[in-house]
């Protein structure tokens, strides 16, 4: 049962002792979460998450794989997907939705991303933000069936020739597709396509960064609630440490009527990271305490109903830590777009509107 990660003590072993860090049954190389929170914080220019990720990848070639990690990296090679679901279920989501394929010449090329397309708690925020797009009056489309994964969990877990070659292929479809406009829903795969992809063509934007863009151009509009929400909002690391956007979702939520904003004192830069990154959504480490517990609490401390964020990641593992502390009348966590789809105003009807 692992503690607390410590950055200082995984460089000292790599240093010392780095076959200690790759026998069979040691968690220290699978616990860091690439954050980015000690790189911004060590005055010496460290950067422990590039040790980890070097670490692993010589567990791959060696063939020293955790169980749930092999089988992740085997169902992105095989199916597209770190859960090895088929390929033909990755547009199910959408069923019933007014969102059609991606065709050359359509404004927006929505990337969901492997959690949203299968997870059917992810797959509720996806509608969400499918609804605010049709309410836009915005030309997406998505890539359904010819979606990949963005190989992003590919590259943190160690399998650093998996993730080139799915940024090489995915680079291909979209430069082939002639996409001007990429919209992904996760952080990791906005990361991926924005810092570590070969350049492409298209702009590439988070839905976080479009949200903020349509509320100052007026172009969603909102019913008055009944009563008033208290949220909190937790920042991703890949969207905020990682890609600095950190006021475009405050500026979101601080335009819904009715909703009102109250800050963790760990915010921004100083997030504190909910555990879900550096693949570690597959590495099934044992926990003495969970980040995601630790960051409910902060949570819970500002008296907020809901725990809002902007990643899929995000919201599993915080949704897991509500429902691990049995806190479901406590507090709830909803994705960003699932609270600004609940205060879009219907047509000819006034009033709340329930969140989903």
């Amino acid at each position: 049962m692992t503690g607390p990660f410590r950055p200082r003590r995984l460089l000292l072993l790599a240093q010392l002792d780095p076959e200690r860090l790759l026998s069979p049954g040691s968690d220290l190389t699978w616990e860091c979460t690439t954050c980015n929170a000690c790189v911004d914080l060590c005055p010496q220019g460290m950067r422990p998450p590039e040790v980890a990720v070097l670490l692993r990848s010589r567990l791959v070639e060696a063939g020293r794989l955790p169980e749930p990690v092999n089988e992740a990296l085997k169902g992105i090679y095989r199916r597209g997907n770190p859960w090895g679901l088929p390929r033909a279920e990755r547009a199910a989501w959408a069923a019933g939705l007014p969102l059609k394929p991606y065709q050359r010449g359509m404004e927006w090329l929505w990337f969901l991303g492997c959690a949203a397309a299968y997870d059917p708690r992810l797959q509720a925020a996806a509608r969400a933000l499918a609804k605010i797009l049709a309410h836009a009056g915005l030309e997406v489309g998505f890539l359904g069936e010819r979606e990949r994964c963005c190989g992003e969990p590919a590259r943190r877990l160690g399998e650093e020739g998996l993730f080139q070659m799915l940024a090489e292929e995915n680079s291909a479809q979209f430069n082939d597709l002639g996409a001007k406009k990429i919209l992904t829903a996760c952080p990791h795969g906005y990361h991926a396509f924005k810092n570590e992809y070969p350049p492409l063509k298209a702009e590439v934007r988070h839905y976080t960064q479009l949200l903020a863009e349509l509320v100052r151009d007026r172009r969603l509009a909102f019913s008055e609630p009944e009563e008033e929400l208290r949220v909190t909002y937790h920042d991703p690391c890949y969207l905020g440490r990682h890609n600095g956007i950190y006021e475009e979702p405050r500026l979101v939520l601080e335009s819904l009527p009715g909703v009102e904003l109250i800050e963790m004192p760990r915010n921004r830069d100083r997030s504190r990271c909910c555990g879900g990154g550096g693949g570690r959504m597959w590495a099934a480490l044992n926990e003495q305490v969970r980040p995601s517990e630790l960051r409910l609490q902060e949570a819970l401390e500002t008296g907020a109903e809901a725990l809002i964020t902007a990643c899929p990641f995000c919201t599993c593992h915080l949704e897991e830590a509500v429902k691990t502390l049995n806190l479901e009348s406590e507090i709830r966590v909803l994705d960003l777009a699932e609270l600004v789809a609940a205060r879009l105003a219907r047509p000819g009807r006034a009033g709340s509107i329930e969140l989903i």
